[in-house]
């Protein structure tokens, strides 16, 4: 998924959870799940695992003598 695709799928979620948990009389308790677990699903795709994440050591020189 690139990374506008990422942006479009979380502001598609945000905005579904705000219109959803903003009207409590218009929206059922199914539905405030839904979008809970939409908007969990949009922030976790594609974020790689901490393990995954291996920060390169610089390469150190041999000691000068």
């Amino acid at each position: 998924m690139t990374p506008d695709e990422q942006i479009a799928k979380m502001t598609k979620a945000i905005n579904q959870a705000i219109k959803v948990l903003g009207d409590p009389f218009g929206s059922t308790p199914n539905d405030a799940a839904r979008s809970i677990q939409a908007l969990k699903e949009s922030l976790l795709k594609d974020v790689p695992s901490p393990a995954a994440l291996k920060v390169p050591l610089p390469a150190t020189a041999p000691a000068a003598s």
